[in-house]
């Protein structure tokens, strides 16, 4: 048990490795074109998106996408993930083939790799501020009139609780999508949180994980008076998923 736990926080270190080798190969690329982050949006995220594969790769882990549907990559959706792990981040910006940005905790910005990607693409929020929260709101909006989609995990951040439980999901990315008539598109992502729970605190492994795309649900016909409901609905759909067998 002792010799797991130190093989894992070696591999942990390793994978830190190549992040850092990574992010600091791509940085200057990184630097120049987020100052001017409308024009360079695309191109912000394809960095984001060879940093993500690349430190997988060589980090030892594998995702395996199922795709209820074929997605259309046309439509703008508001993405909804549950969340256990650092590495949910490359899920998405793997799995995404336009343009997106996550809304995502205002302590991302301390994190000098998320930092430079929530400064010019992404929309930080500080939950404790109704103000904060608001102005997160209307920006995500309009993203979305730019046909950007929006990447949020409903739980609302990774709980302390090992191991990890879904908890429940917060109103906004479905009023959001509603407000906006803008489908929602589940994503749920399985078991990620054995290979690398939260930032890394029990160490991590090499392995493959796999992560299911569910047919989005359109909110056309849904009025405010719905969020609820579609809160539940779509967090019941990620209980039964989560609780089913899948296999690698």
């Amino acid at each position: 048990m002792k010799l797991s736990r130190i093989a894992r926080k070696i591999h942990l270190c390793i994978y830190v490795c190549w992040v850092a080798f990574f992010f600091i190969l791509l940085y200057p690329l990184l630097w120049i074109v987020s100052h001017n982050p409308q024009r360079n949006f695309s191109l912000i995220l394809k960095i984001r998106r060879i940093l993500s594969v690349s430190s997988a790769f060589f980090g030892g882990f594998s995702f395996k996408f199922k795709f209820e549907e074929q997605v259309d990559w046309s439509r703008t959706y508001i993405i909804c993930a549950n969340h256990t792990s650092i590495l949910d981040i490359s899920v998405i910006a793997i799995l995404c083939k336009n343009d997106y940005c996550f809304m995502g905790k205002e302590e991302l910005l301390n994190n000098p790799i998320t930092r430079r990607f929530f400064k010019s693409v992404d929309i930080s929020v500080n939950r404790n501020s109704r103000i904060s929260s608001y102005k997160a709101f209307k920006l995500a909006q309009q993203r979305l009139k730019e046909h950007k989609n929006i990447v949020i995990f409903p739980e609302g951040g990774i709980e302390d609780l090992y191991p990890p439980k879904l908890q429940e999901f917060k109103n906004g990315p479905f009023r959001l999508a509603i407000e906006n008539k803008i489908p929602i598109m589940p994503v749920v992502i399985h078991d990620l949180w054995r290979l690398l729970w939260d930032d890394g605190r029990n160490g991590s492994r090499p392995g493959k994980c796999v992560i299911e795309i569910l047919k989005p649900i359109e909110t056309n016909n849904l009025h405010t008076s719905d969020v609820d409901s579609l809160r539940e609905q779509v967090y019941n759909l990620f209980t039964n998923r989560l609780n089913s067998s899948i296999k690698v």
